[in-house]
């Protein structure tokens, strides 16, 4: 039988399906809640929502999801679902707090990791998603190269702790957004407007990658990546002006955090940048061979000149519907693919396996139900994108796996609960998890996709 359509749409191919694997994603601050238990210190992520006016809906992501008291819940989800592997973050500040291991911390994931493996499911922790112990952001956070070198700490307690069974890890996750949202413009965590004084944070995230990927081979580590979120740049118009604007955003969204890595250098950011704080040896350390690449991607973007120190603003992209998030979140499922070939001719034999390690779409929805949610617009969406993902793999892209984000409803950063992404509904007053028409469409993917 082919694989269930979307509404209509035609089948997805079952031959380049079996050639995937599948994946679902969270990250520790979005689903655990206890922040107040087992030792864990504060990060840059409790900093931001405690601070008045942050978060959009004044929320905190406590308890949220709850999934620190609710793990063995979330593995039978994740077992019923049929996935082959579960992309969890590991929380720095429960792993680490005040810069001594915790050996309660470590516990919650050391029972994680066993029930993922009794289900069959491969663990693939992410290192860092975005949760800095507030003390290192009071020293410079991420401008500060003394932070990379705290990172590789962490690491090696990680490693230690987890590495005689977790062979496959993922480093930094989206660096790109900690350095424009979070550093740049003010958007994320850690709340700062440095606009292009915040590159530095770019070369200190992918230096503490380099540290991570040199740790875990020392620990039998045999399949390693970094996450970036990559997207499609178009431009405004066919004008010089919007050409150039568009070609600069490329550079410090894309290029910026993927050259380092695959080819060992940085693209020519001048006049923006004087220079990065590069230490010989660093981009050796950085370039050391990966065995998959993660690209996050939700959407293309449209990018058009604009006066001002920033001189590119993102724009509607014409004709395209949206997600929840509105007009800078079009929906347009071949831009991956174009990206994917785009990144396969840029990078050639030295862009490695790619994992798609997030993609997934929030649609307005009530915070309470009493059945499964029939969420059309999210089926559509991810076939488009998995289809996407089947064209690049028929242009020779070497791509591996495909993950949903997101397992659960989550707290969505700056956004709080306003926006839903999961295959899964949460109730966050009572953390009741019911799953959507998604969940089981995914699960009736996965299951034709292997048989």
């Amino acid at each position: 039988m082919p694989v269930p359509p979307a509404h209509g749409a035609p089948p997805l191919d079952r031959a380049l399906l079996r050639r995937l694997g599948f994946s679902a994603a969270t990250a520790a601050f979005q689903i655990e809640g206890a922040r107040a238990e087992d030792g864990r210190s504060r990060s840059i992520w409790d900093d931001f929502v405690d601070t008045p006016g942050r978060v959009r809906d004044g929320s905190t992501a406590d308890p949220g999801p709850d999934s620190y008291h609710r793990v063995a819940e979330d593995v039978a989800l994740l077992a019923h679902l049929g996935v082959d592997q579960y992309r969890f973050s590991l929380s720095w500040v429960r792993v680490l707090p005040e810069g001594r291991p915790n050996p309660q911390g470590l516990a919650y994931y050391d029972r994680l990791v066993d029930r993922l493996l009794d289900a069959g499911i491969t663990p693939t922790p992410t290192l860092y998603h975005w949760d800095l112990p507030s003390r290192l952001e009071a020293d410079g956070g991420w401008l500060n190269r003394a932070t990379a070198e705290r990172f590789a700490q962490y690491v090696e307690v990680v490693a230690d702790a987890l590495g005689d069974r977790v062979r496959h890890w993922y480093t930094i996750n989206e660096p790109v957004s900690t350095t424009l949202q979070g550093y740049a413009i003010g958007e994320l965590a850690p709340g700062r407007t440095l606009l292009f004084d915040a590159l530095p944070t770019a070369h200190h995230q992918l230096l503490a990658h380099g540290y991570a990927v040199r740790i875990l081979r020392g620990h039998g580590a045999t399949r390693i990546g970094i996450v970036n979120n990559h997207t499609q740049v178009l431009p405004a118009s066919r004008s010089e002006e919007d050409l150039q604007a568009a070609y600069l955003y490329d550079l410090v969204h894309n290029r910026m955090f993927a050259d380092p890595v695959l080819l060992g250098r940085y693209p020519d950011l001048e006049p923006y940048v004087s220079a990065l704080p590069v230490h010989d040896g660093d981009l050796a350390l950085i370039s050391a061979p990966c065995d998959v690449y993660g690209v996050n991607y939700y959407n293309p973007t449209t990018v058009a000149a604009a006066a001002g120190p920033v001189p590119f603003e993102v724009v509607p992209t014409p004709g395209a519907p949206v997600t929840g998030f509105g007009p800078l979140w079009p929906i347009v499922p071949e831009a991956l693919t174009a990206f994917l070939v785009d990144a396969k001719e840029r990078y050639g034999e030295a862009l490695p396996p790619v994992v798609i390690a997030e993609n997934g779409a929030s649609f307005p929805e009530p915070d309470q139900v009493d059945g499964p949610l029939d969420d059309a617009d999210r089926i559509d969406y991810l076939r488009g994108h998995i289809g996407a993902v089947l064209d690049a793999l028929r242009a020779g892209v070497r791509v591996d796996a495909y993950t949903v984000w997101s397992l659960l409803d989550n707290f969505e950063w700056a956004d709080g609960y306003t926006q839903r992404f999961g295959l899964v509904h949460v109730d966050m007053a009572t953390g009741r998890r019911t799953p959507k028409a998604s969940y089981a469409w995914f699960r009736a993917l996965i299951e034709e996709a292997r048989s």
